[in-house]
């Protein structure tokens, strides 16, 4: 009956180290999943949300094509100039013939929605995170009220966006 003792005691002392590794190895995908998700909306974010210095002016879209619409921009800040051809992405949820407030990218002829609108749609790919960190969060960690936290912050920032654009 020893080895029996044995065994169990050994068992015991493993679940806790177990524990902890499922513990350490979700928390570090939930955080990899929330960093890779502001990560990939910076991209644009950093354009919409530090505008102070940059191209500020109204697109009028004239033309959209596969996932690129093109117009023409005319200034609305100090320094920017005029231009007969910018593009945009297509996905913002733009329509031929309408007027944007957009920001220009420097160094370039592409411009992104500006506005509230377009902060928004900016961190859209940090919403889809939240939602998907949300369920590693609940399934691996455990951590329910957490998770709903997440999640619903998730359905928030991506049901705004929808809403204003």
């Amino acid at each position: 009956m020893p080895a029996v003792a044995a065994h169990r005691g050994s068992r015991r002392s493993a679940h806790p180290a177990l524990r902890f590794g499922r513990l350490a190895a979700m928390g570090t995908v939930a955080a990899l999943i929330l960093i890779a998700g502001v990560w990939g909306s910076w991209g644009t974010a950093q354009h919409v949300m530090l505008s102070k210095g940059r191209e500020q002016g109204t697109m009028t879209v004239t033309e959209c094509s596969g996932h690129v619409c093109t117009g023409t921009y005319a200034p609305t800040s100090t320094g920017s100039q005029a231009r007969a051809r910018v593009t945009i992405d297509e996905a913002v949820a733009v329509r031929k013939g309408r007027t944007y407030t957009v920001t220009v990218k420097p160094g370039s002829s592409d411009v992104v929605r500006s506005g509230p609108a377009g902060v928004l749609y900016a961190w859209v790919p940090l919403g889809g995170a939240l939602l998907l960190a949300s369920v590693v969060v609940a399934g691996g960690l455990r951590l329910r009220r957490a998770a709903w936290v997440l999640a619903g912050a998730g359905i928030a920032q991506l049901t705004a966006t929808f809403l204003l654009l």
